[in-house]
């Protein structure tokens, strides 16, 4: 089965020196990453910190004007998935993450996860930026990367035949995402509105690309 978890086997015996949380470690840092990040972001002045979500969030306008500038354009894509826009936002996200990555991720391996969590948060950010490129207000968050993780895991569970069970699941997930889109207005800095755009864009790579990430399942 490709979700055997290698990493539980320990000498001695599956109980013996378990982690209390035994997440895999790229699930964990990323999750740690997020967290320090979000800490920092605290002890920073109220104006410091909105010129982070500025230069490191993603903005539209910032690439369809021209006028962006050039190292946060090079950035943006990838730090946005790394700022949350408060407590509850990054709660919601990790959680979601720790869920959902655990499993993909012992099927990736480590690097292979890693690589496939960014590029689903990319490609969920372009996707923002073109339905909304005149948009100044800067999308910030892990949801695109994580909605792409949850699309790996449903295709993942077609292999061992669970997929039905969870497809209300993906259906209850993409309606209230396109409700909130609907009704929640444009997504605006600090997390306040809802990219649900984003989020469809990094679910449906997820499910689309998560064979090219994992050669075994074919």
């Amino acid at each position: 089965m490709p979700f055997d978890d290698e990493e539980r086997r320990q000498p001695g015996g599956r109980g013996t020196g378990e982690r209390a949380i035994n997440l895999p470690p790229a699930v964990l840092w990323l999750i740690g990453i997020n967290v320090a990040i979000q800490l920092l972001r605290q002890l920073l002045p109220e104006q410091a910190d909105l010129e982070i979500l500025v230069q490191f969030g993603l903005v539209p306008l910032a690439y369809t004007s021209g006028n962006g500038d050039l190292l946060s354009l090079i950035a943006a894509p990838i730090t946005y998935q790394f700022i949350h826009g408060g407590w509850m936002h990054l709660g919601i996200n990790m959680l979601t993450l720790a869920a959902f990555g655990a499993p993909v991720e012992r099927l990736l391996g480590v690097r292979r996860f890693v690589a496939f969590y960014l590029v689903c948060g990319i490609v969920a950010g372009a996707v923002h930026i073109l339905v909304y490129p005149d948009s100044p207000d800067p999308v910030v968050g892990a949801s695109g990367s994580i909605s792409g993780v949850f699309g790996a895991v449903l295709m993942l569970m077609r292999y061992v035949g669970s997929l039905t069970s969870l497809l209300p699941v993906a259906g209850i997930w993409i309606g209230l995402n396109v409700f909130f889109g609907l009704f929640g207005g444009a997504p605006g800095a600090g997390g306040e509105s809802i990219a649900w755009v984003a989020h469809i864009a990094g679910f449906v790579f997820g499910l689309a690309a998560i064979r090219f990430f994992a050669p075994r399942v074919t």
